[in-house]
């Protein structure tokens, strides 16, 4: 069985192009699956049964996680994709082992969705001009705020990005996100100032779309762009400087552009190619709580007799 799993990661890396973040992720379940196996006396992968799998559901229910409590039912839920994923490869190969339609997923609540709008969102989108910093500073970070709300850019994908993938004169640019698949995303006329203001405030050959303006960062001439964690760092100065109490991260502005989409009108398979998302599914999870038809039903017939009476 180990040899099969690492044959199928080497599948996922060179065939499937995923990231090695994601391969990695995937070897972490697959060997947890394989290790549970053996101590059920499994060690091939013909012998995986419905009933094995049953069993390493329950095992995997009642594991405790790192901070003492048991996983989360989407946690489960990946080590059970990754195990589909790899019969699927067998299947494909020829390999006998159990049918992957046999893996059920675990039912998980509705995710919830934090998103921005109206006056959080343009106090959000302004708060860079709100504090004390180099001119420099603040336009950068206003393009990056603008930027991830007028296209719902992956954090990743937003520090990936290089002065020459955007071209101002023009209202798009094409983005390689997850599996390394291929998108377009739009800019805003907002979007495309604060960006032409920011890069027209730079003097440097970095490459990067957006840079660390520190200097002694500077000083080492270091030819990187801003990491993921300093973006989240800076989203979340921004939402307090806005006054915004809850939690505010790189993904809630990814939320806020679909949720903006959607409560204007956006079909929800555009909205799925916008965001890049692989599966409708995925994109759904916007979907209950933005139904405009269903408010705006709401609001044309409840209460209607109370209001008269009144």
């Amino acid at each position: 069985m180990d040899k099969a799993i690492n044959n199928f990661l080497e599948y996922l890396e060179v065939e499937k192009g995923l990231s090695l973040t994601t391969v990695k992720n995937y070897s972490f379940y697959l060997h947890r699956f394989a290790e549970f196996a053996k101590e059920a006396g499994v060690v091939n992968t013909a012998k995986i049964s419905k009933e094995l799998v049953h069993k390493y559901r329950l095992w995997l229910n009642r594991l405790n996680s790192a901070q003492g409590d048991g996983l989360k039912k989407n946690t489960q839920n990946y080590h059970l994709i990754a195990l589909r994923g790899f019969l699927k490869y067998l299947v494909k190969n020829d390999i006998k082992s159990l049918e992957p339609e046999k893996v059920e997923l675990a039912k998980q609540e509705q995710r919830q969705v934090d998103f921005l709008e109206g006056a959080d969102l343009s106090r959000i989108l302004e708060a860079p001009f709100k504090v004390e910093l180099p001119e420099i500073i603040k336009k950068r970070d206003k393009a990056i705020l603008e930027l991830f709300f007028s296209t719902g850019l992956r954090v990743s994908e937003l520090c990936k990005l290089k002065i020459e993938n955007i071209n101002l004169k023009k209202d798009e640019f094409t983005v390689r996100g997850k599996g390394s698949k291929l998108r377009v995303v739009f800019l805003s006329d907002d979007a495309k100032q604060a960006i032409g203001e920011y890069l027209k405030s730079r003097n440097d050959v970095n490459p990067y779309l957006f840079i660390s303006h520190d200097k002694a960062a500077s000083g080492r001439d270091e030819q990187t762009g801003l990491t993921p964690r300093s973006v989240q760092r800076l989203v979340q100065k921004y939402a307090k400087v806005a006054g915004i109490t809850k939690e505010v991260t790189p993904h809630t502005m990814r939320h806020s552009y679909a949720t903006d989409l959607l409560m204007n009108g956006a079909d929800i398979r555009s909205v799925q190619a916008m965001l890049g998302h692989a599966s409708i599914t995925t994109t759904q999870v916007y979907t209950h709580i933005t139904d405009q038809q269903l408010r705006d039903v709401h609001k044309a017939f409840h209460g209607r007799k109370r209001s008269r009476s009144s």
